[in-house]
């Protein structure tokens, strides 16, 4: 079936969850919000056919806000509401949602929600929140897509952290790239000196990781969980060419002659971002000195107190 999460979940909206809001529950209508947002592929829009194995069905999201504005007694009557609409829609069947709802879909307060994925119950982010957080995490609020918000706030809030304060991401490139350098652009050939494999693929594993982190934030994205980092750089507007590069790397041994084929690869990708970090005008270095150009980063950085911390305070 050719069919997307979202499509599905955004279907089943409109076709019975619109309409139970309106008709069940019209003083809910500033009060609530709907959308299909969170963990899971559906939400990315990198779901296939192998996603329809697990979580894969007709639901949403009803986000309610806290007890001041919709009490126990009446988010209890939305979630049975919830649990009686259809279980069959489009060939699909939904599972049995429990009485306090469920975690992915149904009634979900949003506090809650924003409690789970950011420590913060307002969704709100101060800056060294944004040091502390994973950025799948940040993205888990941020993707999707919301049907429907009757007050705004979660559009709001959604709007906010989809956009990372200049002088965070100026920090976590810094430190990503000191991390290439020193695991990428040195460690990696002095442990294959050594014969020591598993340093050697640690080494290459931590200029990976770092690279992508660098490439997403270059691109003004959050990295999304690991598992789809490769699969979202595909959509990129800047760097998604060294996906090929990166997943070589990560896939072909460090003996022989490939460990000196995979050094280049390396100063490859280093001059491919040393590139773009001066068309952004973010470094005044003009090396191929990765270390140098994550201090040259750094200093770019408006906010005192964030530039003076430790490079590697927000990786």
């Amino acid at each position: 079936m050719d069919l997307k999460g979202m499509d599905l979940a955004e279907a089943y909206y409109r076709q019975y969850g619109e309409p139970m809001l309106r008709e069940q529950f019209p003083e809910l209508a500033d009060k609530v919000a709907a959308g299909l947002i969170g963990s899971g592929s559906e939400c990315l829009g990198f779901d296939d056919e192998l996603s329809q194995d697990h979580d894969f069905e007709p639901g949403f999201c009803i986000f309610v806000g806290g007890e001041d504005e919709v009490d126990s007694r009446t988010s209890f009557a939305l979630e049975r509401a919830y649990a009686k609409l259809p279980d069959e829609f489009m060939g699909l069947r939904r599972a049995r949602v429990s009485p306090v709802g469920g975690s992915r879909h149904g009634v979900i307060r949003l506090e809650d929600f924003f409690m789970s994925k950011l420590g913060s119950r307002t969704g709100v982010l101060e800056m060294r929140d944004w040091l502390r957080i994973p950025e799948y995490s940040i993205r888990e609020v941020t993707n999707g897509k919301i049907f429907y918000d009757g007050k705004g706030t979660i559009t709001k809030v959604r709007e906010e952290l989809d956009n990372m304060p200049e002088d965070v991401r100026l920090k976590k490139i810094a430190g990503h790239l000191l991390i290439m350098g020193q695991a990428g652009q040195y460690n990696f050939v002095r442990c294959c000196r050594r014969n020591d494999e598993g340093a050697a693929q640690l080494a290459v594993f931590e200029f990976v990781q770092s690279a992508m982190h660098v490439i997403y934030s270059l691109n003004g994205e959050l990295m999304p969980y690991y598992k789809w980092a490769f699969r979202g750089m595909r959509g990129l507007k800047v760097l998604s060419g060294t996906e090929e590069a990166l997943i070589t790397l990560l896939t072909t041994p460090n003996g022989g002659s490939m460990k000196d084929r995979k050094a280049e690869i390396i100063e490859n990708v280093c001059g491919q971002i040393i590139g773009e970090l001066q068309v952004q005008g973010m470094t005044g270095a003009s090396c191929g000195d990765l270390e140098q150009h994550a201090y040259s980063v750094n200093d770019h950085i408006r906010d005192n107190e964030l530039r003076n911390m430790n490079i590697l305070a927000a990786v």
